[in-house]
């Protein structure tokens, strides 16, 4: 470079050209604005999926209508969950919002659309975080009664325990996204080791004598196939967590698209790791999975190590405290938009002024998902019962919500010029499929002895949905507002900041 390139270069960064244009705050000012790496944005995503909850119970689900098909129907919905995340990821490349695809669908398919993914949205996050933090107590509660016999079979214990929790939940989210997030990934990294330890002991226990007939599928009818991977890509549900830290993170259209896509992949490895382990030491003891209420712990017994069985109990617990955490922060961002565009309160879209989380939004939900779960609880008899009705809600919003925002891509590229033929192709089979999987899972549901789900899950589309359309109507401004994501502010481009001092009176 030449001397008077240098000089000029220099000039340059000492007296930077003013920008025009470039605000002092964003439209989502007041959060912790890019102050999170890579590793607490992949820790949201894969505490929201629970891997190592989901390891332990979904194969048996799956098996139970899949049979020998139980693997290869994880695998086929790891490949879908892994055409959704591409989908997902057209946006979270180009947009970095606290809305996630309640926030993009909005930039697809406008504002009625929108509300519709959001309704979803809130459903998801909403029934997940119930269902988790019920399993959390359900778990913790099977734990209290192997040292204390006496506790077995008490609804009080699980219901003080996830009072408890609550409480912590609240505290660790209100005090900051770095502090949450590194709890729970603490948390999942010790529940997927102790999974792993297991999974990898039954597999060695087999050495070369694994019977590899568990994965034949000459006896499997398409149907129970279809129907075993519609159960099965519940197991990926809030993969696409990590979107909703997109003012937070620091390099968003970077981390979150990596999160978004190793979520997918690391929680899939785990998953059929588990099923094959599973499904390979039953077959060893002439046993059946699905003659087993908790599978992996009678193989431990089975197998002479049923002090693995006890850590699993507490890293079970673990893992859906961590995913309660998760999907809490979700859904308080989710809301926390909203509130900034005007279709809740404006006071949702408050933040505190110390720890910049969405305090507002956080000290309403924790106690109304807390009141909600204790008074399914109470009103079943069962926590385990309560939590079957919240999973089933929480699956159906979270597909209706993939299934917007495929829809949503293509037209999103469209409107932007950025439209290719990949990510139609993409979008398309994703939707497709999608749908089928919806269809199928409902119908499944609603012949099941969880069918209360599917009723609850619709009940609270339609009011919801309901709602934001007769919002839409008494705010006709919202058409304008809904949809806000960061955009630069003056502190991140050379010459702004200056421009803004100048302008200053």
């Amino acid at each position: 470079m030449s001397a008077t390139e240098m000089s000029a270069l220099g000039r340059a960064i000492e007296n930077p050209q003013p920008v025009a244009g470039i605000e002092s705050r964003s439209p989502v000012d007041g959060l912790d604005r890019r102050s999170v790496g890579f590793i607490d944005v992949l820790s949201q995503s894969v505490s929201a999926v629970a891997p190592s909850a989901a390891a332990t119970t979904m194969p048996l689900l799956v098996a139970t209508v899949a049979g020998g098909a139980t693997v290869w129907a994880l695998g086929a919905a790891m490949l879908l969950a892994l055409l959704v995340a591409g989908t997902v990821n057209q946006f979270t490349r180009r947009i970095a919002a606290t809305g996630s695809l309640y926030t993009f669908v909005a930039h697809g398919l406008g504002t009625t659309a929108s509300f519709v993914t959001g309704t979803a949205l809130l459903v998801g996050y909403g029934f997940v975080a119930m269902f988790a933090l019920g399993g959390a107590g359900y778990y913790l509660a099977i734990l209290a009664a192997r040292l204390w016999p006496a506790l077995t079979g008490s609804l009080l214990v699980p219901v003080l325990l996830i009072l408890a929790m609550a409480v912590a939940c609240m505290v660790l989210l209100a005090r900051g996204i770095r502090v949450s997030t590194r709890a729970t990934l603490l948390v999942e990294c010790v529940s997927v080791v102790i999974i792993l330890a297991l999974v990898v002991a039954l597999l060695v226990v087999q050495g070369s004598a694994l019977d590899w007939s568990v994965l034949d599928m000459s006896e499997v009818r398409p149907s129970d196939f279809a129907v075993g991977a519609a159960l099965a890509l519940t197991a990926f549900v809030g993969f696409e967590s990590s979107a909703t830290l997109g003012v937070e993170a620091r390099r968003p259209y970077a981390t979150i698209p990596r999160a978004v896509t190793w979520t997918v992949i690391g929680s899939g490895g785990l998953y059929l790791l588990a099923a094959l382990s599973q499904l390979v030491g039953f077959a060893s003891v002439g046993g059946s999975i699905t003659a087993s209420a908790s599978p992996v712990n009678d193989l431990a017994a089975a197998y002479g190590i049923d002090a693995l069985g006890l850590l699993l109990d507490v890293s079970i617990a673990a893992s859906f405290l961590a995913c309660a955490i998760a999907s809490i922060t979700a859904l308080v961002r989710v809301l926390f938009s909203m509130g900034r565009e005007g279709v809740l309160p404006s006071a949702f879209g408050q933040s505190h002024r110390r720890h910049r989380t969405p305090f507002i939004a956080i000290v309403v939900t924790v106690p109304v998902l807390t009141t909600g779960l204790i008074g399914t609880i109470l009103l079943t008899g069962s926590v385990w019962r309560a939590m079957e009705i919240f999973i089933v809600g929480a699956a159906g919003g979270y597909i209706a919500a993939y299934i917007l925002v495929c829809v949503a891509a293509p037209v999103f590229l469209w409107r932007i010029g950025e439209l290719t033929p990949w990510p139609v192709l993409r979008a398309g089979a994703a939707a497709v499929l999608l749908s089928a999987v919806l269809v199928v899972y409902l119908v499944v549901e609603i012949g099941s002895a969880r069918f209360a789900g599917v009723w609850v899950f619709l009940a609270v589309m339609l009011v919801g949905t309901l709602f934001a359309v007769v919002r839409r109507i008494r705010r006709p401004w919202l058409r304008d507002t809904v949809g806000v994501y960061d955009v630069p502010v003056s502190t991140d481009i050379l010459g702004a900041a200056l421009a803004d001092n100048r302008a200053a009176p």
